[in-house]
C-alpha cells in the first residue's frame, strides 16, 4: 500500500504541500497522487540506481524545499534510513551516510558513497538542464530520478503509524522547515497522518510577508 494512501484514498487531487522558496520566488502546490508518484520515483532510483538497502543511510543535505520532501518520503517509502545534514556542511561528517543529496556548490570528491546533486530550480531540472557543469563522478537528480517508475511494488510503512505529533485533523499547518528527522516528523508527516496539509517556507521572511502567506493559505496551525 503506498505511503500516502490515507491521503490519496481522501482526496488525491487537492493540494497536501504548497511550497514557497523565498530564494527564488517560486511557489508550488502537491496533490497527495502527486507527492506518491515522486516518492515512488525516489524509492525506486535509492534501490534500482543507487543500490541501498535497510543496513544503509541517506543523507539529505538540502534547505527544507519540496525536493528534500520527496526524497525523505522515497526513503520512507524503500524503508531506508534517513538523515538530514547541513546543507553547508554536507561532508563535515565522512561517516553520516552512504548516500548523499546535496546541493551542486557542495560537491565534495572525496566522500567516497555517491553524491546525488540537487539544484534549487522550482520545477526539478537537474545541473546540466539549468547550464551548469556537472563534476565527474556525481549524480544529476533531477534527469535521473526522472527515469523510474512512479510505482513502488514493495510495502510501504503505515503514515498513520510514523507521526510522533499530534495535530488537528484537516489542519492547515503552516511550517518554516526543520533540522533533523524529528523536526520533519513534526512538520511534513505527522500533518500528512492527520489528512492535513502543509504550507511549506524556505528561505528569509518578513513578518509582513508571512502574516499575508498564513492569511492567503488559510493556515489553521503555525508550528
Amino acid at each position: 500500500m503506498p505511503l500516502l494512501s490515507p491521503l490519496i484514498t481522501a482526496n488525491p487531487a487537492i493540494p497536501r504541500l504548497s511550497t514557497y522558496d523565498e530564494t527564488t520566488g517560486a511557489r508550488l502546490d502537491f496533490s497527495a497522487q502527486t507527492l506518491d508518484n515522486w516518492a515512488n520515483k525516489v524509492a525506486n532510483m535509492l534501490i534500482d540506481e543507487l543500490d541501498l538497502n535497510e543496513s544503509e543511510t541517506v543523507g539529505i543535505a538540502l534547505p527544507s524545499t519540496w525536493q528534500a520532501v520527496c526524497i525523505a518520503l522515497g526513503s520512507i517509502t524503500a524503508s531506508i534510513p534517513y538523515r538530514f545534514l547541513d546543507p553547508h556542511e554536507p561532508f563535515a561528517d565522512p561517516d553520516a551516510a552512504d548516500v548523499i543529496f546535496a546541493p551542486p556548490r557542495s560537491f565534495s570528491a572525496e566522500f567516497d558513497g555517491d553524491i546525488v546533486l540537487v539544484t534549487n530550480d522550482p520545477f526539478g531540472r537537474g545541473v546540466k538542464e539549468i547550464g551548469s557543469d556537472l563534476p565527474e563522478g556525481a549524480i544529476d537528480f533531477g534527469p535521473t530520478v526522472r527515469y523510474h517508475g512512479d510505482s513502488f511494488s514493495q510495502p510501504s510503512p503505515d503514515l498513520k503509524t510514523l507521526a510522533h505529533h499530534t495535530i488537528p485533523h484537516e489542519a492547515r499547518v503552516l511550517s518554516r522547515g526543520w533540522k533533523d528527522a524529528e523536526g520533519f516528523n513534526q512538520a511534513i508527516l505527522s500533518p500528512f497522518a492527520a489528512l492535513g496539509s502543509v504550507v511549506l517556507i524556505n528561505g528569509l521572511v518578513s513578518a509582513e510577508r508571512l502574516a499575508h502567506i498564513r492569511e492567503s493559505e488559510k493556515v489553521s496551525l503555525d508550528l
